[in-house]
């Protein structure tokens, strides 16, 4: 049964990519999807490819019914570790713009994966042995990651940012072909470590009941560790290609609230918070819906896109959560939309949605003072209307009884 609702979502999620690539084509002003399909196909791969990487770690870890929110300070941090290594190595080309060479940039990779893996298992065993919930364990890591990149970079340059000039190294994220081959590695092992091996399917089992588990004999902490540890080895690869890309470690910048987009990408794929649900296909699809989704709004809206990148990306959350939770709740006979609250509730999300149309509309150069009121009035009409079937639904349930 699980199963069948898993194929379901995902084809429902690639159902979902087609519709945005197709009203993109119609509404963008430049038809850049028509007009140049490769350079945009080209473009969403490689940045899909970069959100992917780090985002089978959240997935992992969600799985297992934790959760990892340090994935954004994390890839800022191994950033700057792998451009620290770089400029101790390699000082004088570094500054001169000579070439690195292949010895330099593999001790550089190597180190910052091996800082990944001990950041991995210190969560972990923040996370089991000192006892901290995981939302905790990681959260001191989004703080404390990103000002431990700055002060690094910092100590060394005695500037904010180390810039990198070797061709070679930015070709690792600058190609298409990089960036794309190693993210469809990374997921086919994924699918095979979570799905043909013990480890995998231990995993969930954890994230499903973690005391079934202990009972059942798995050893949760190791699992624990490896999820943890994987997911910031993860964050580390996107790290070094995120360098690659911006041929600078700037620690300030670099990976802000990308913590979000791996969730996002997660949750959109089909996983849930509570742990035990998820696939690799799922999330692999859910990244490439999230980048087609930020993608879109960069081409509709000429002007200040980024600026509205966070909220598209939120939004997207909470939909994804709420359909997923909506759907157990009427199976339990429950309702989301629920007496005085609820009504509030549609009032609010109908508000909102008129709001953020209006201003989205105004940006893309659309009449926002009739699109914004037409879009309130029909959110409204659509909240009413899950409202209604809701009841009747709980209704039949109660009455079957």
């Amino acid at each position: 049964m699980l199963s069948k609702l898993t194929r379901r979502h995902e084809s429902v999620l690639l159902l979902a990519i087609f519709f945005v690539i197709g009203l993109t084509t119609l509404v963008d002003p430049q038809h850049s999807y028509w007009n140049d399909p490769r350079g945009s196909a080209i473009d969403i791969l490689r940045q899909t490819a970069l959100l992917g990487i780090f985002s089978l770690g959240a997935a992992i870890v969600i799985i297992s019914g934790g959760i990892d929110l340090s994935a954004g300070s994390m890839i800022a941090f191994s950033g700057s570790v792998c451009a620290t290594i770089l400029l101790l190595l390699a000082p004088e080309a570094m500054e001169s713009a000579e070439p690195l060479g292949l010895g330099v940039i593999s001790c550089a990779i190597v180190g910052t994966l091996i800082v990944g893996f001990l950041i991995g298992s210190l969560h972990a065993w923040l996370v089991t042995s000192v006892g901290l919930p995981p939302f905790v364990a990681t959260l001191a890591s989004l703080v404390g990651l990103r000002s431990l990149g700055r002060a690094l970079v910092e100590y060394v340059t005695k500037a904010p940012q180390i810039p990198i000039f070797d061709e070679d190294f930015r070709y690792l994220a600058t190609s298409v072909w990089i960036p794309v081959v190693l993210f469809a590695l990374l997921s086919i092992a994924a699918w095979i470590f979570m799905t043909r091996t013990v480890t995998g399917r231990h995993i969930y089992a954890l994230g499903g009941n973690e005391d079934a588990a202990k009972l059942s004999g798995i050893r949760t902490v190791r699992l624990k560790w490896a999820a943890y540890v994987i997911s910031a080895v993860l964050s580390s690869i996107a790290g070094i290609l995120y360098v690659c890309d911006q041929s600078a470690a700037i620690p300030e910048n670099l990976g802000r609230a990308y913590e979000l987009n791996a969730i996002a990408a997660a949750v959109v794929g089909g996983c849930s918070l509570q742990g035990g649900v998820g696939t690799i296909p799922g999330t692999v699809l859910g990244a490439f819906f999230l980048r087609i989704v930020i993608d879109s709004v960069a081409k509709i809206i000429s002007r200040g896109a980024d600026v509205y990148e966070g909220l598209i990306v939120g939004i997207v959350v909470v939909c994804a959560v709420a359909l997923s939770h909506m759907r157990q709740s009427l199976a339990a006979g429950l309702r989301i939309f629920d007496g005085p609250l609820g009504v509030v509730a549609i009032v609010t999300l109908a508000a909102g949605a008129g709001l953020v149309t209006m201003l989205l509309s105004a940006s893309a150069g659309m009449n926002s003072t009739v699109v914004g009121p037409l879009v309130t009035v029909a959110a409204l009409a659509s909240l009413i209307a899950v409202y209604a079937f809701e009841a009747r639904v709980t209704r039949r349930k109660k009455a079957g009884r």
